[in-house]
Protein backbone atom coordinates (compact mmCIF):
# COMPACT_ATOMS: atom_id res chain seq x y z
CA UNK A 1 0.00 0.00 0.00
CA UNK A 2 1.34 3.69 -0.52
CA UNK A 3 0.31 6.79 1.02
CA UNK A 4 -2.51 9.21 -0.25
CA UNK A 5 -1.62 11.83 -2.25
CA UNK A 6 -0.06 14.65 -0.49
CA UNK A 7 -2.34 17.95 0.42
CA UNK A 8 -1.87 21.04 -1.82
CA UNK A 9 -0.06 22.73 0.40
CA UNK A 10 1.71 22.41 4.15
CA UNK A 11 1.03 25.38 6.83
CA UNK A 12 3.24 25.68 9.75
CA UNK A 13 3.74 28.70 12.24
CA UNK A 14 6.51 29.10 15.06
CA UNK A 15 6.90 31.55 18.05
CA UNK A 16 9.98 33.37 17.40
CA UNK A 17 10.55 33.47 21.40
CA UNK A 18 10.95 30.41 21.33
CA UNK A 19 13.64 30.07 18.63
CA UNK A 20 15.38 33.14 20.85
CA UNK A 21 15.36 30.84 23.58
CA UNK A 22 16.77 28.24 21.61
CA UNK A 23 19.48 30.23 20.01
CA UNK A 24 20.30 31.76 24.19
CA UNK A 25 19.78 28.56 25.86
CA UNK A 26 20.85 25.30 23.72
CA UNK A 27 23.50 26.51 20.54
CA UNK A 28 23.68 22.19 19.60
CA UNK A 29 19.86 22.18 19.71
CA UNK A 30 19.92 24.82 17.02
CA UNK A 31 22.57 22.74 14.83
CA UNK A 32 20.37 19.69 14.99
CA UNK A 33 17.57 21.58 13.50
CA UNK A 34 19.91 23.60 11.00
CA UNK A 35 22.73 22.74 8.55
CA UNK A 36 26.06 25.33 8.56
CA UNK A 37 25.05 26.55 5.57
CA UNK A 38 21.73 27.54 6.80
CA UNK A 39 23.14 29.45 9.55
CA UNK A 40 25.27 31.05 7.89
CA UNK A 41 23.17 31.91 5.49
CA UNK A 42 20.82 33.51 7.66
CA UNK A 43 23.94 35.23 9.62
CA UNK A 44 23.53 36.95 13.07
CA UNK A 45 21.94 40.28 14.15
CA UNK A 46 18.92 41.25 15.35
CA UNK A 47 16.76 39.37 12.83
CA UNK A 48 18.85 36.12 13.20
CA UNK A 49 16.02 34.45 15.30
CA UNK A 50 13.06 35.52 13.09
CA UNK A 51 14.06 34.29 10.50
CA UNK A 52 15.01 30.94 11.71
CA UNK A 53 12.00 30.54 13.06
CA UNK A 54 10.38 31.37 9.78
CA UNK A 55 12.98 28.93 7.98
CA UNK A 56 11.84 26.33 10.91
CA UNK A 57 8.47 26.88 9.82
CA UNK A 58 8.95 25.99 6.23
CA UNK A 59 10.84 22.74 7.41
CA UNK A 60 7.57 21.83 9.08
CA UNK A 61 5.54 23.09 6.47
CA UNK A 62 7.01 20.44 4.04
CA UNK A 63 6.64 17.72 6.33
CA UNK A 64 3.10 18.34 6.38
CA UNK A 65 3.47 17.78 2.33
CA UNK A 66 3.97 14.51 3.34
CA UNK A 67 1.88 13.23 6.57
CA UNK A 68 2.77 9.46 6.04
CA UNK A 69 6.68 9.53 5.08
CA UNK A 70 6.84 11.88 8.18
CA UNK A 71 5.25 10.23 11.14
CA UNK A 72 6.88 6.60 9.58
CA UNK A 73 10.41 8.68 10.13
CA UNK A 74 11.26 8.58 6.49
CA UNK A 75 11.86 12.09 6.24
CA UNK A 76 12.37 14.75 8.81
CA UNK A 77 12.79 18.27 9.33
CA UNK A 78 16.22 18.55 8.46
CA UNK A 79 15.84 16.31 5.38
CA UNK A 80 14.81 19.95 4.03
CA UNK A 81 17.42 22.69 3.82
CA UNK A 82 16.29 26.40 3.45
CA UNK A 83 18.05 28.72 1.79
CA UNK A 84 17.92 31.74 -0.44
CA UNK A 85 18.57 32.16 -4.07
CA UNK A 86 20.46 35.17 -5.91
CA UNK A 87 17.46 37.12 -5.41
CA UNK A 88 16.87 36.18 -1.82
CA UNK A 89 13.96 34.03 -2.08
CA UNK A 90 13.74 30.92 -0.67
CA UNK A 91 14.41 27.86 -1.64
CA UNK A 92 14.88 24.05 -1.15
CA UNK A 93 17.70 22.32 -0.76
CA UNK A 94 16.61 18.41 -0.69
CA UNK A 95 18.59 15.59 1.57
CA UNK A 96 18.44 12.21 -1.07
CA UNK A 97 15.32 10.87 1.39
CA UNK A 98 13.38 13.88 0.74
CA UNK A 99 14.28 14.01 -3.05
CA UNK A 100 13.27 10.21 -3.41
CA UNK A 101 10.00 11.20 -1.76
CA UNK A 102 9.45 14.20 -3.94
CA UNK A 103 10.05 11.33 -7.20
CA UNK A 104 7.49 8.81 -5.81
CA UNK A 105 5.12 11.26 -5.63
CA UNK A 106 5.64 12.69 -9.01
CA UNK A 107 6.77 16.25 -7.51
CA UNK A 108 8.62 18.24 -9.37
CA UNK A 109 9.65 20.75 -6.91
CA UNK A 110 8.46 22.72 -3.58
CA UNK A 111 7.78 26.22 -3.79
CA UNK A 112 7.69 28.55 -0.04
CA UNK A 113 6.39 31.91 1.21
CA UNK A 114 7.72 33.08 4.48
CA UNK A 115 6.35 35.56 6.84
CA UNK A 116 6.50 37.18 10.10
CA UNK A 117 5.17 39.47 12.72
CA UNK A 118 6.59 40.42 15.73
CA UNK A 119 5.42 37.38 17.81
CA UNK A 120 5.56 34.53 15.03
CA UNK A 121 7.37 33.49 11.73
CA UNK A 122 4.59 31.47 8.99
CA UNK A 123 5.28 29.41 5.93
CA UNK A 124 3.41 27.99 3.50
CA UNK A 125 4.96 25.34 1.24
CA UNK A 126 3.31 24.28 -2.24
CA UNK A 127 3.91 21.23 -4.29
CA UNK A 128 4.15 21.48 -7.95
CA UNK A 129 3.05 18.27 -9.85
CA UNK A 130 5.68 16.85 -12.50
CA UNK A 131 4.21 16.72 -15.66
CA UNK A 132 5.00 12.97 -17.65
CA UNK A 133 5.25 13.97 -21.31
CA UNK A 134 4.21 10.87 -23.45
CA UNK A 135 5.51 11.61 -27.47
CA UNK A 136 3.05 10.10 -30.08
CA UNK A 137 4.76 7.18 -30.14
CA UNK A 138 4.41 6.32 -26.64
CA UNK A 139 0.79 6.21 -27.20
CA UNK A 140 0.88 4.04 -30.33
CA UNK A 141 2.79 1.30 -28.93
CA UNK A 142 0.72 1.40 -25.90
CA UNK A 143 -2.26 0.36 -27.33
CA UNK A 144 -1.52 -1.38 -30.61
CA UNK A 145 1.94 -3.46 -29.59
CA UNK A 146 1.21 -4.36 -26.22
CA UNK A 147 3.99 -6.00 -25.28
CA UNK A 148 3.98 -7.16 -21.86
CA UNK A 149 1.36 -4.46 -20.86
CA UNK A 150 0.33 -6.32 -17.75
CA UNK A 151 3.44 -6.61 -16.80
CA UNK A 152 4.36 -2.99 -17.06
CA UNK A 153 1.19 -1.26 -14.96
CA UNK A 154 1.45 -4.17 -12.42
CA UNK A 155 4.91 -3.15 -11.71
CA UNK A 156 4.42 0.32 -11.47
CA UNK A 157 1.69 -0.08 -9.47
CA UNK A 158 3.96 -1.91 -7.20
CA UNK A 159 6.07 1.60 -6.71
CA UNK A 160 3.60 4.32 -7.29
CA UNK A 161 0.32 2.98 -6.26
CA UNK A 162 -1.38 5.09 -3.51
CA UNK A 163 1.49 7.87 -4.22
CA UNK A 164 -0.16 8.88 -7.92
CA UNK A 165 -3.31 8.37 -9.26
CA UNK A 166 -3.87 5.99 -11.91
CA UNK A 167 -3.86 7.80 -15.09
CA UNK A 168 -0.37 9.51 -14.17
CA UNK A 169 0.77 5.18 -13.96
CA UNK A 170 -1.01 4.85 -17.55
CA UNK A 171 1.28 7.93 -18.86
CA UNK A 172 4.32 6.32 -16.64
CA UNK A 173 3.78 3.22 -19.19
CA UNK A 174 3.66 5.26 -22.10
CA UNK A 175 6.04 6.98 -21.99
CA UNK A 176 8.08 3.39 -20.96
CA UNK A 177 6.89 1.98 -24.47
CA UNK A 178 8.26 5.62 -26.09
CA UNK A 179 11.72 4.91 -24.32
CA UNK A 180 12.09 1.74 -25.99
CA UNK A 181 11.09 3.33 -28.93
CA UNK A 182 14.09 5.55 -28.72
CA UNK A 183 16.22 2.85 -27.39
CA UNK A 184 16.19 0.73 -30.44
CA UNK A 185 16.50 3.40 -32.87
CA UNK A 186 19.66 4.39 -30.92
CA UNK A 187 20.74 1.36 -30.45
CA UNK A 188 21.52 0.88 -34.07
CA UNK A 189 22.61 4.23 -34.62
CA UNK A 190 25.73 3.65 -31.96
CA UNK A 191 27.98 1.45 -34.32
CA UNK A 192 27.70 4.14 -36.83
CA UNK A 193 28.39 7.54 -35.10
CA UNK A 194 31.98 8.45 -35.21
CA UNK A 195 33.93 9.11 -31.15
CA UNK A 196 33.85 12.67 -31.79
CA UNK A 197 30.05 12.15 -32.03
CA UNK A 198 29.31 9.50 -29.15
CA UNK A 199 31.37 11.58 -26.82
CA UNK A 200 29.05 15.01 -27.55
CA UNK A 201 26.32 12.87 -26.85
CA UNK A 202 27.24 12.14 -23.52
CA UNK A 203 27.38 13.96 -20.31
CA UNK A 204 29.45 12.77 -17.12
CA UNK A 205 28.19 13.79 -13.95
CA UNK A 206 30.15 13.62 -10.96
CA UNK A 207 33.08 12.16 -12.49
CA UNK A 208 35.37 12.86 -9.21
CA UNK A 209 33.91 10.43 -7.84
CA UNK A 210 35.35 7.16 -9.11
CA UNK A 211 38.73 8.95 -9.36
CA UNK A 212 39.33 9.51 -5.59
CA UNK A 213 37.59 6.15 -4.85
CA UNK A 214 40.21 4.51 -7.49
CA UNK A 215 42.96 5.93 -5.19
CA UNK A 216 42.13 3.75 -2.63
CA UNK A 217 43.79 0.97 -4.43
CA UNK A 218 40.73 -1.29 -3.72
CA UNK A 219 39.48 -1.51 -7.08
CA UNK A 220 36.13 -0.34 -7.45
CA UNK A 221 32.10 -2.01 -7.16
CA UNK A 222 30.02 -0.24 -9.51
CA UNK A 223 26.15 -0.83 -8.90
CA UNK A 224 24.05 -0.23 -11.59
CA UNK A 225 20.90 -1.23 -13.61
CA UNK A 226 18.50 -0.78 -16.52
CA UNK A 227 18.45 3.07 -16.55
CA UNK A 228 18.13 5.12 -19.30
CA UNK A 229 19.96 3.74 -22.64
CA UNK A 230 22.72 1.73 -20.99
CA UNK A 231 24.43 0.54 -24.08
CA UNK A 232 24.80 4.47 -24.83
CA UNK A 233 26.00 5.11 -20.94
CA UNK A 234 28.51 2.16 -21.32
CA UNK A 235 29.89 2.32 -25.48
CA UNK A 236 29.93 6.11 -25.64
CA UNK A 237 29.75 7.28 -21.91
CA UNK A 238 32.34 4.50 -19.94
CA UNK A 239 34.65 4.12 -22.81
CA UNK A 240 35.39 8.17 -22.71
CA UNK A 241 37.52 7.06 -19.48
CA UNK A 242 40.50 6.52 -21.22
CA UNK A 243 42.70 6.26 -18.02
CA UNK A 244 40.79 2.86 -17.26
CA UNK A 245 40.68 0.94 -20.60
CA UNK A 246 41.30 -2.47 -19.37
CA UNK A 247 40.35 -1.81 -16.23
CA UNK A 248 36.64 -2.12 -17.01
CA UNK A 249 35.00 -5.34 -16.13
CA UNK A 250 31.12 -5.78 -16.32
CA UNK A 251 29.34 -8.79 -14.82
CA UNK A 252 26.10 -9.55 -17.21
CA UNK A 253 23.86 -12.29 -17.68
CA UNK A 254 24.09 -14.07 -21.65
CA UNK A 255 21.06 -12.65 -22.92
CA UNK A 256 19.08 -14.49 -26.11
CA UNK A 257 19.29 -15.09 -29.03
CA UNK A 258 23.13 -16.15 -28.70
CA UNK A 259 23.34 -13.71 -31.88
CA UNK A 260 22.22 -10.91 -30.13
CA UNK A 261 24.62 -12.15 -27.28
CA UNK A 262 27.17 -12.58 -29.22
CA UNK A 263 26.95 -8.82 -31.03
CA UNK A 264 26.90 -6.71 -27.42
CA UNK A 265 30.11 -8.61 -26.30
CA UNK A 266 31.91 -8.11 -29.02
CA UNK A 267 30.95 -4.13 -28.95
CA UNK A 268 32.44 -4.25 -25.39
CA UNK A 269 35.37 -6.11 -26.55
CA UNK A 270 36.06 -2.82 -28.90
CA UNK A 271 35.07 -0.29 -25.79
CA UNK A 272 37.75 -1.98 -23.77
CA UNK A 273 35.74 -3.78 -21.46
CA UNK A 274 36.21 -7.02 -20.47
CA UNK A 275 33.04 -9.55 -19.67
CA UNK A 276 32.21 -12.26 -16.66
CA UNK A 277 29.51 -14.17 -15.77
CA UNK A 278 27.74 -14.20 -12.91
CA UNK A 279 28.05 -18.26 -12.44
CA UNK A 280 31.30 -18.98 -11.57
CA UNK A 281 33.04 -15.61 -11.92
CA UNK A 282 33.24 -15.03 -7.94
CA UNK A 283 36.85 -15.49 -7.52
CA UNK A 284 37.90 -14.31 -10.77
CA UNK A 285 36.11 -10.87 -8.99
CA UNK A 286 38.58 -11.25 -5.96
CA UNK A 287 41.40 -11.37 -8.35
CA UNK A 288 40.50 -8.29 -10.34
CA UNK A 289 39.48 -6.16 -7.92
CA UNK A 290 42.58 -7.20 -5.72
CA UNK A 291 44.53 -5.87 -8.94
CA UNK A 292 42.54 -2.25 -8.85
CA UNK A 293 40.13 -3.03 -11.29
CA UNK A 294 36.58 -1.28 -12.13
CA UNK A 295 33.98 -4.49 -11.62
CA UNK A 296 30.80 -2.90 -13.21
CA UNK A 297 27.93 -4.85 -11.22
CA UNK A 298 24.13 -5.01 -12.60
CA UNK A 299 22.59 -4.98 -9.77
CA UNK A 300 18.64 -4.59 -10.24
CA UNK A 301 17.95 -8.13 -11.21
CA UNK A 302 15.92 -11.15 -9.33
CA UNK A 303 18.47 -13.24 -8.07
CA UNK A 304 16.25 -16.35 -6.49
CA UNK A 305 16.47 -17.87 -3.60
CA UNK A 306 19.76 -19.97 -3.99
CA UNK A 307 21.47 -16.86 -4.55
CA UNK A 308 19.78 -13.72 -3.19
CA UNK A 309 18.59 -12.97 0.29
CA UNK A 310 14.80 -11.71 1.22
CA UNK A 311 15.72 -7.72 1.33
CA UNK A 312 13.21 -4.70 1.04
CA UNK A 313 12.92 -3.15 -2.52
CA UNK A 314 9.96 -0.58 -2.64
CA UNK A 315 8.31 -1.52 0.46
CA UNK A 316 8.08 -5.44 -0.28
CA UNK A 317 10.97 -8.15 0.05
CA UNK A 318 12.96 -8.64 -2.81
CA UNK A 319 15.74 -11.96 -3.49
CA UNK A 320 18.54 -9.95 -4.25
CA UNK A 321 21.82 -10.68 -4.92
CA UNK A 322 24.41 -10.87 -1.73
CA UNK A 323 27.36 -11.58 -3.96
CA UNK A 324 28.24 -7.67 -4.09
CA UNK A 325 27.51 -7.09 -0.15
CA UNK A 326 29.85 -9.97 0.27
CA UNK A 327 32.71 -8.77 -2.25
CA UNK A 328 33.27 -5.34 -0.73
CA UNK A 329 33.23 -6.62 2.76
CA UNK A 330 35.81 -9.05 1.75
CA UNK A 331 38.24 -6.93 -0.59
CA UNK A 332 36.91 -3.24 1.04
CA UNK A 333 36.32 -2.26 -2.73
CA UNK A 334 34.13 1.04 -2.62
CA UNK A 335 30.44 0.52 -3.78
CA UNK A 336 29.56 3.29 -6.22
CA UNK A 337 26.00 3.51 -7.70
CA UNK A 338 25.63 4.54 -11.49
CA UNK A 339 23.11 5.58 -13.51
CA UNK A 340 22.07 6.88 -16.86
CA UNK A 341 19.44 8.79 -18.05
CA UNK A 342 18.24 10.46 -21.51
CA UNK A 343 17.21 14.64 -21.45
CA UNK A 344 14.27 15.98 -23.54
CA UNK A 345 16.70 17.19 -26.36
CA UNK A 346 18.00 13.86 -26.90
CA UNK A 347 21.36 13.57 -25.16
CA UNK A 348 22.37 11.52 -22.38
CA UNK A 349 23.70 11.75 -19.11
CA UNK A 350 26.24 9.26 -16.88
CA UNK A 351 25.72 9.96 -13.25
CA UNK A 352 28.23 8.40 -10.81
CA UNK A 353 27.19 8.97 -6.96
CA UNK A 354 29.21 9.05 -4.38
CA UNK A 355 30.47 6.14 -2.66
CA UNK A 356 28.18 4.05 -0.39
CA UNK A 357 29.42 4.04 3.40
CA UNK A 358 29.98 0.82 4.33
CA UNK A 359 28.44 -1.29 7.48
CA UNK A 360 30.31 -3.46 9.37
CA UNK A 361 29.04 -5.48 12.20
CA UNK A 362 30.01 -7.90 14.23
CA UNK A 363 27.05 -10.39 12.96
CA UNK A 364 28.46 -11.21 9.08
CA UNK A 365 25.39 -12.45 8.00
CA UNK A 366 23.36 -8.66 9.18
CA UNK A 367 25.95 -7.12 7.35
CA UNK A 368 25.59 -8.72 4.23
CA UNK A 369 21.49 -7.75 4.79
CA UNK A 370 21.81 -4.27 5.82
CA UNK A 371 24.62 -2.93 3.26
CA UNK A 372 22.54 -5.15 0.55
CA UNK A 373 19.35 -3.12 1.86
CA UNK A 374 21.55 0.06 1.62
CA UNK A 375 22.41 -1.20 -2.22
CA UNK A 376 18.59 -1.35 -3.08
CA UNK A 377 17.53 1.72 -1.52
CA UNK A 378 20.46 3.80 -3.87
CA UNK A 379 18.68 2.06 -6.44
CA UNK A 380 15.42 3.07 -5.41
CA UNK A 381 16.81 6.72 -5.52
CA UNK A 382 18.26 6.14 -8.96
CA UNK A 383 14.97 4.63 -10.28
CA UNK A 384 12.59 7.09 -9.20
CA UNK A 385 14.79 9.68 -10.57
CA UNK A 386 13.62 8.70 -14.38
CA UNK A 387 10.90 6.03 -13.90
CA UNK A 388 9.97 5.99 -17.45
CA UNK A 389 13.94 5.11 -18.22
CA UNK A 390 13.84 1.45 -16.22
CA UNK A 391 13.32 -1.80 -17.39
CA UNK A 392 9.66 -2.95 -16.29
CA UNK A 393 8.82 -5.86 -18.34
CA UNK A 394 10.97 -8.12 -15.92
CA UNK A 395 8.68 -9.77 -13.34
Amino acid sequence: MGSPPPPACGLDTVEISRMERLIRESPDGIRRLFSEAELADVGEGPGRAASLAARFAAKEACCKLFPRETSLGHIEPMDFSVRSDAYGAPTIELSPAAQATLDRHRIERIRLSLTHTGDAASAIAWADPKVTLVPWYGRLVYHLLPLRRGVVLENLRRVFGGYVPEPEIRRLAQAYYAHFVRFFFEFLRLPFMSPAARKAWIRIENMESPIEAHKQGKGILLMTGHFGNWEVSTVAGISQLKQYHGLLHFVRRPIKPQCLNDFITNRFARAGFGTLTRRGSLDAMLELLEAGAIVVYVFDQHAGRNKGIPVEFFGRPADTFKSLAILAMSTGAPVIPASSWREPDGSHVLRFEDPLPPIDLEDVGESIRQNTRAYNLALERMLLRHPEQWIWMHK
